[in-house]
């Protein structure tokens, strides 16, 4: 696998854009993706019960293959009632009217704030210069991820590479949306977190059960405020106009779309709503994988953990007070907890505290997290499943961001 410039546009067959509507003042809000022929998909989505509009219309249908997604920023059409789901309606329907294709080939997604109608004369208006301005290349690639942004500070796109078995060279390209309201558990087979994941590869099987891996693994770990968006959607779209074998079941083309995924869940944790430190959770030791996860996720999204972590405070006991929430089993005497970056401190182990108030250990614990990045390291002492989860640290800035979120 390698890594390359590019984005969503990447993988050959696609295009993109994003435009202001006027949903935002003076920003790009709103975003289309095409596909020049059929792509395979997978869908995941939010497992809030108060869902938008979109994604009902989503879920409802449940399509297997899509051509297009429109995305449209700083309003998530929830809690909207049945007028949501006619303009959720009306945005797929006016799509695929554009581009000569089928309104269930079109997937529809919405982000920004809860409980007010869309402004559809506006974003009728954007759709119609979108379909104008699809391309492909760098400029499609920005356009597009600044266009589904809304609290974000940056925008997330990434993109690689793989030569599959026969030589065919298969490119894959993403963007994500996140900064608040993030702690993701999106379930497919049937975030605010919006990503999109496209390739050029050709996959003939149905993908469902690879994307939720992936998913587990990625955006299903992350966690800024523990707070699960009514609007999560991920999407993963093959189209196989690379050509050649199918990627099915090539292990290293599944690796590469998981580099991808992790890269834009890594970012999305990065550019929480007020974050200045990522916290990478290892956990070891754990019955098994899943277990090694729910631990590791509930370390991330503790209010308590992500405190101290901001104030650089060394309080190892919030974080086996997080494990212990978890439901995961463990080992308390046998259970080993450190900090790292660079250097490494030993916390916790064998039942006892491994640093004392004032000690040389403590002071390298606190310098540690006084860093933009630490990695909490914890063995649970009873079995080999392992697994991780990132999030970021809890600070004032938060509070002021979503204390005037939609004033």
């Amino acid at each position: 696998m390698k890594a390359i410039e590019g984005g969503i546009t990447s993988p050959l067959g696609w295009k993109a854009t994003g435009v202001r509507s006027g949903i935002k003042k003076d920003k790009l809000d709103l975003a289309v993706l095409y596909s020049e022929t059929p792509a395979r998909t997978a869908l995941a989505y939010t497992q809030n019960k108060a869902r938008a509009a979109p994604i009902e219309v989503m879920m409802r249908d449940d399509p297997q293959t899509l051509r297009a997604f429109v995305i449209n920023s700083g309003n998530a059409n929830a809690l909207t009632g049945p007028k949501g789901m006619e303009d959720a309606e009306s945005m797929r329907t006016l799509t695929a009217q554009l581009l000569n294709i089928k309104p269930v080939e079109v997937g529809v997604a919405s982000t920004g704030v809860i409980g007010r109608y869309l402004p559809m004369d506006m974003v009728t208006k954007g759709i119609t210069e979108a379909v104008k301005q699809l391309e492909r290349g760098s400029e499609a690639n920005i356009s597009a991820a600044k266009a589904i942004m809304t609290t974000d500070t940056k925008m997330k796109t990434v993109a690689c590479q793989i030569t599959l078995s026969d030589g065919t060279l298969a490119t894959i390209g993403g963007i994500a949306k996140g900064s608040g309201m993030i702690s993701p558990a999106m379930k497919a087979l049937h975030a605010t977190t919006l990503s999109f994941v496209t390739t050029d590869a050709r996959l003939d099987k149905p993908i469902g059960a690879k994307w939720q891996a992936v998913m587990d693994s990625s955006f299903n770990v992350i966690n800024v405020d523990g707070d699960q968006s009514t609007n999560d959607i991920s999407a993963f779209m093959a189209n196989g106009a690379a050509g050649g074998m199918p990627a099915d079941d090539q292990p290293e083309f599944w690796e590469a779309v998981m580099w991808v995924a992790k890269w834009l869940a890594k970012a999305v944790v990065i550019d929480g709503e007020g974050a200045t430190k990522l916290i990478e959770v290892h956990v070891t030791g754990a019955k098994d994988d899943n277990e090694a996860r729910a631990a590791a996720r509930s370390i991330v999204a503790s209010n308590l953990v992500k405190a101290a972590i901001f104030g650089a405070d060394p309080n190892f006991g919030r974080i086996l007070a997080a494990l212990g929430n978890s439901g995961s089993e463990f080992d308390i005497s046998k259970v080993r907890l450190r900090l790292s970056n660079g250097k490494t401190v030993a916390l916790f182990g064998n039942g006892i505290p491994l640093i004392t108030p004032g000690s040389a250990e403590e002071q390298v614990a606190s310098a540690i997290l006084h860093e933009k990045r630490m990695v909490v390291e914890l063995d649970l002492g009873i079995g080999n499943g392992a697994g991780e989860a990132w999030g970021c640290d809890l600070s004032y800035e938060y509070v002021k961001i979503n204390a005037s979120y939609t004033t």
